[in-house]
């Protein structure tokens, strides 16, 4: 017998694929000029990481990978203690995701 509440509940889907990201805790899609355009978990509407993390990779834009200025720059990852925050750009939209860290035994 199903339960009419939770039937009638459905979840926003993860845009993008990003549910099949093992672990994630959380997400944002950020568009070119910073502003959030979906989120969910730990960065859910955390308009201040989607801000650092646009003007980062806007900075990490302009250093040239090599001499060849046509390899454009594509995925930054942020390592914190408990976390880690990868970022990927695609059309012309950033993907952040939050992830933990792997914590190396001792």
């Amino acid at each position: 017998m199903s339960n009419p509440v939770l039937s009638s509940f459905k979840t926003a889907p993860i845009p993008h694929g990003l549910d099949r990201i093992p672990d994630i805790q959380g997400y944002l899609v950020i568009n070119s000029d910073g502003a959030v355009l979906a989120s969910s978990g730990d960065l859910e509407n955390n308009e201040n990481v989607a801000g650092v993390i646009t003007k980062m990779l806007q900075t990490a834009a302009k250093v040239p990978i090599s001499g060849d200025r046509t390899q454009t720059f594509k995925r930054m990852s942020v390592h914190y203690e408990d976390f880690i925050l990868m970022a990927t750009v695609s059309n012309q939209k950033i993907y952040v995701v939050k992830r933990p860290a792997k914590q190396e035994s001792e």
